[in-house]
């Protein structure tokens, strides 16, 4: 499977388009436990993203990342903007110098991102953050590349995980963030971080189904 520069480019714009769609449901999980602005702030950051990537069309996959975290880091308000600007920078920093991408360098990018949220969010799993959703995903991949099993077949599964793990902070009590201030009533809704992340799994899958 050769994965280049171009479809690492139409994941970003197939991430922008999917938050766009969701913008305002996000804003509406984030209503109750946050400051109702995470649709808004993702759409406005990868928004900008989107503008940007004609400048980095030629670039090599990691500059596209690190330009990705970037604009992410100074357009996104709240915590999601330096989460995930820490994430793609991560990922990017792990890619240098790379025009094409076997499947272990996708699986090894999307483990840098995890530890960069986890370590800009001093977060674990169990804290209802964006973290209980990306971590079984990176588990599920690492566990398939372990065993030499088919990168999409693997995928799928990840993205089930990645789904079920947002799922799963619904009866969560929130204890990172600003969700974390509201004790008990945090209890009962579902993390608009791990959301957004389970919306860029998704196009991650579409966009290596797409390879085939």
């Amino acid at each position: 499977m050769r994965i280049t520069s171009e479809h690492v480019i139409r994941f970003i714009e197939g991430v922008a388009a999917r938050i766009k769609q969701h913008r305002d449901e996000l804003v509406q999980l984030d209503a109750p436990i946050g400051d109702s602005d995470h649709g808004v702030n993702m759409d406005r950051g990868f928004t900008t993203v989107v503008e940007k990537l004609p400048t980095v069309a030629d670039k090599d996959i990691g500059t596209i990342l690190k330009t990705v975290g970037m604009t992410l880091v100074s357009t996104v308000g709240g915590a999601s903007g330096p989460l995930y600007g820490t994430a793609f920078l991560r990922a990017g920093m792990a890619l240098a110098d790379r025009y094409e991408l076997t499947p272990a360098e996708v699986v090894a990018a999307l483990e840098a991102a995890l530890e960069g949220i986890q370590a800009r969010g001093k977060a674990q799993r169990g804290e209802k953050t964006m973290v209980d959703a990306i971590g079984p995903g990176v588990d599920v991949l690492k566990e398939a590349q372990a065993n030499g099993e088919d990168f999409t077949v693997a995928l799928r599964r990840s993205v089930e995980a990645v789904e079920a793990g947002m799922k799963a902070t619904i009866p969560m009590l929130a204890t990172k963030g600003r969700a974390s201030y509201l004790g008990q009533r945090s209890i009962g809704h579902q993390d608009p971080g791990a959301t957004s992340a389970f919306y860029m799994a998704q196009v991650l899958l579409e966009t290596i189904e797409r390879i085939q």
